[in-house]
């Protein structure tokens, strides 16, 4: 079992940043790809970014590439997402996951809880 709890969320003008972070505990994160993914009101959760076990890739979506950036270190059990260049597109509830490198939510086993990102126009 991986436990897995965001923080970061809030009120952001247009133009503004906000970064997320997730901490893990648990089973070795080390082992795990990480996601952040997120669900705007009356649609799909979709994917945001995601990052290798190793750190070493990274993928993201075509909407964020050039403003959100993944990271993660695996000696403090975190990954974070910064966020630039906020819109108000951006927002939504933002969800981190551990599981195996996707694109896809099905391929992550754990996730948490979601934290708020409200973006004002």
């Amino acid at each position: 079992q991986v436990q897995l709890v965001e923080s970061g969320g809030g009120l952001v003008q247009a133009g503004g940043s906000l970064r997320l972070s997730c901490a893990a505990s648990g089973r070795s994160f080390s082992g795990y790809a990480m996601g952040w993914f997120r669900q705007a009101p009356g649609k799909e959760r979709e994917f945001v970014a995601a990052i290798s076990y190793s750190g070493s890739y990274r993928y993201y979506a075509d909407s964020v590439k050039g403003r959100f950036t993944i990271s993660r270190d695996n000696a403090k059990n975190t990954v974070d997402l910064q966020m630039n260049s906020l819109n108000a597109e951006d927002t939504a509830v933002y969800y981190c996951a551990a599981g195996s490198v996707s694109g896809t939510p099905t391929n992550y086993p754990y996730w948490g809880q979601g934290t708020q990102v409200t973006v004002s126009s």
